[in-house]
């Protein structure tokens, strides 16, 4: 049965407009009409005039709901993120693996594909940070995970049957050749925890890499002489850049002159969420370690970040408010950027025949009224 979304400030094509319809029928949306042609007989929902926009779609989630994807890699486990994500209006998300033993990605990528063929709500593949990093950035994950690149570790990340398979790798610690192996059967290659020079971050970007995980973090900074992972990172305009914008990770001064470096559309928000996501846990256990909630961050003993305690709609906020951009913009960044970046923007990020129906309704401050994924409402 068809449904018409009426009464609401709808974002289509990077600018709110009213006295529109949105008609969803099955998983996708029918139609966008002007709200006055709605045919008589089609239900009704009303959105009380808030912002209806394109569901948000997060390329980093460790975890959530009090549950972390590399301490159970497995369908159930997806389920409880995506839902307690959903209410912060993820609509689609890529459950994230930091640095592992290799039975242990392999479990999480029959995960994925076991979930995408039940139809677990929003979950659109698998991102695998690591365990092919440079242990001189390690941050927080475990540098007796950490390892090189071979013939096994391209066999277990070419193994997903459905969905987009994510690589965070140190393009410094594996080669060229293996890089442009991974793009050709598939991957989407990014670069993270790396001491890359310059000149190893082109030679990757030639070979296919076309991501940089939370720009800034965990990587070779910006300098006179050597513009190391940041540099090329800013100057390359194909590479797509997430940040996670929490006040924690990096200087909102920073990240707005990475919006000024980079072409628009290039920039998007993630979460690099943890457990404690949705819960009011104020601790959990990460590898052994024990993870305090303070103050908006995820920290272990030593001080160091681990991973973060942000929610999409938070990021989207803070974006607008800590980044200076309008809401549209930041909007852009939660939705048809990643859509994009993963290669699904025919499908996502926008309000548009034929798209699927996965969408957020937000009030005037922001907030998540309700989700729709695959046109399914929230409960």
């Amino acid at each position: 049965m068809a449904t018409a979304l009426l009464n609401g400030r709808i974002l289509i094509e990077g600018r709110f407009v009213e006295n529109k319809g949105v008609i969803l029928e099955d998983d996708r949306i029918a139609a966008v009409i002007d709200a006055t042609t709605v045919p008589p007989e089609i239900e009704r929902y009303d959105l009380s005039g808030g912002m209806l926009v394109p569901g948000f779609i997060d390329t980093q989630v460790n975890g959530g709901g009090g549950v972390l994807f590399n301490d159970s890699p497995t369908v159930e486990t997806i389920r409880t993120i995506g839902e307690a994500h959903r209410a912060f209006g993820t609509t689609g998300f890529l459950p994230t693996l930091i640095s592992d033993d290799l039975h242990v990605i392999r479990a999480g990528i029959e995960a994925v594909d076991a979930g995408i063929a039940q139809g677990v709500p929003g979950v659109l593949g698998i991102h695998i940070e690591g365990p092919f990093l440079n242990e001189q950035r390690k941050g927080i994950h475990d540098a007796s995970k950490i390892r090189a690149l071979d013939e096994e570790g391209f066999k277990v990340l070419t193994s997903a049957t459905r969905g987009r398979t994510l690589v965070t790798v140190a393009p410094e610690c594996t080669s060229p050749e293996m890089i442009k192996r991974l793009v050709g059967a598939g991957v989407i290659v990014s670069a993270g925890h790396s001491e890359a020079t310059y000149a190893q971050m082109r030679s990757a970007i030639d070979a296919g890499l076309t991501g940089v995980t939370h720009l800034y973090n965990a990587m070779s900074q910006l300098a006179s002489r050597e513009p190391g992972v940041v540099g090329a990172a800013l100057e390359a305009d194909g590479l797509w850049c997430g940040v996670i914008v929490d006040g924690h990770h990096a200087h909102p001064a920073s990240l707005r002159l990475a919006l000024r470096a980079k072409p628009q559309g290039k920039v998007m928000l993630v979460t690099d969420a943890m457990p404690s996501v949705g819960t009011e846990a104020q601790s959990f256990t990460l590898q052994g370690k024990t993870i305090a909630v303070r103050d908006g961050a995820v920290r272990d003993e030593a001080g160091t970040l681990a991973g973060s305690h942000l929610d999409m709609v938070a990021a989207v906020r803070n974006a607008a408010d800590l980044l200076e951009v309008p809401l549209e913009r930041a909007l852009r960044m939660a939705s048809a950027n990643p859509a994009r970046f993963l290669g699904l923007s025919d499908r996502f990020g926008a309000i548009a025949p034929g798209y699927v129906a996965s969408l957020v309704l937000l009030d005037d401050q922001r907030n998540v009224k309700t989700t729709w994924i695959s046109g399914r409402q929230a409960a």
